[in-house]
């Protein structure tokens, strides 16, 4: 019997599983798929959320934590599992007029917030359509990285399994095992699951669960479709954001273009409409772009939540249950920082942020 079973294999739930196993915890994963491949998989991997000032400060001050580590938790897990989540700091470039926000937003939380001409625009990244920048000036973010986040969930559940994590896939929990209030394991699919406390990570999945003990949270499924395009590598160099699309190019040339936001529950069914959609929204900002092949085009569930600010939380009405849950859009940058604090009110320690602002007691 493990001491904290974590239900869901995503990057929220390895990276709280990295925390527990440093703690000297033995810990197991349960994923009703495969680790990694459902939202944690499906992102872009930019390490910031998009337009930061847009959200409110639990957000902020869960994401600056996890930036301030980023380098050096990719150097531990790169080292112990010799593979590569391609960490790279290339910047970010928005070109929506929200000079004001941002400033304001960058000079309280002490961010690298830069407003740029047309003329270092185009230093920065020569291939943007003439046609999209104006006479307002660019907010540049030349801090900004990103992560291959395929890679960064394949690295990590490797480096997991050195560490002693354990994998249960293909097994989806169904309920939880209580006795006298207190959790002591999970019902799945293929049979009950003993553990001295158990943790719900399940991403968009998670809400489900929980409703069955009566527990309610925001956590709804948010559908994203994006599309891969094939291009040479340096060909694009920044990541670019405008009107709410995004354009991540990776370090081999492919490039990363999303991404639609959709209420259809639980249906990850890619269309034609948002394909073409996407496409044209790549042209328009990227015009070369035209002449690269769509090599993928896939969907992803986000977990969202409201104000996209994720449930870090025991459960009070019951012993040894705790959630993290709801990250929104934003679970690779705020996956540090969440797992952090789990860990922390797991094992009664010092919270590294005032944990109450993650609570389902806010509604």
């Amino acid at each position: 019997m493990s001491d904290i079973l974590i239900v869901g294999g995503g990057i929220i739930g390895m990276l709280t599983a990295r925390e527990l196993s440093l703690a000297g915890m033995e810990v197991t994963i349960i994923e009703r798929g495969e680790a990694g491949h459902e939202s944690s998989w499906a992102g872009g991997g930019i390490i910031s959320p998009l337009y930061p000032w847009r959200y409110s400060d639990p957000v902020s001050a869960l994401a600056k934590w996890g930036q301030d580590i980023y380098p050096e938790l990719i150097d531990e897990i790169n080292s112990e599992s010799g593979l590569d989540a391609e960490l790279i700091q290339n910047g970010l470039l928005m070109l929506d007029n929200e000079q004001e926000e941002a400033l304001a937003w960058a000079k309280k939380w002490q961010v690298n917030v830069q407003l740029i001409d047309n003329k270092e625009i185009y230093e920065l990244e020569p291939g943007l359509s003439h046609s999209l920048v104006t006479d307002n000036k660019a907010i540049w973010m030349p801090d900004v990285r990103q992560v291959r986040n395929p890679r960064l969930v394949k690295a990590t559940k490797k480096y997991l399994l050195k560490q002693g994590v354990k994998f249960i896939e293909q097994t989806e929990a169904t309920g939880f095992l209580e006795k006298s209030n207190k959790i002591v394991g999970i019902m799945s699919t293929t049979g009950d699951i003993k553990a001295e406390k158990v943790l719900v990570a399940g991403g968009a999945w998670s809400a489900n669960l929980l409703k069955n003990m009566d527990i309610n949270t925001s956590v709804e499924p948010i559908k994203g479709q994006m599309i891969l395009f094939k291009t040479e590598p340096g060909k694009i160099k920044r990541i670019t954001l405008s009107q709410d699309r995004y354009v991540i190019p990776r370090q081999d040339g492919r490039v990363l273009v999303g991404s639609t936001l959709e209420h259809t529950g639980f249906d990850k069914t890619t269309t034609t409409d948002a394909r073409e959609e996407l496409m044209q929204e790549a042209f328009r900002i990227i015009p070369s772009l035209k002449e690269a092949e769509v090599e993928h085009h896939w969907a992803g569930l986000r977990p969202g939540s409201k104000d996209g600010v994720p449930y870090i939380c025991p459960v009070h009405s019951i012993e040894g249950l705790y959630l993290n849950a709801g990250h929104y859009r934003n679970g690779v940058v705020l996956g540090p920082a969440s797992a952090r604090l789990a860990v922390d009110l797991i094992l009664n320690r010092t919270p590294i942020l005032e944990s109450a602002e993650y609570g389902l007691e806010r509604g």
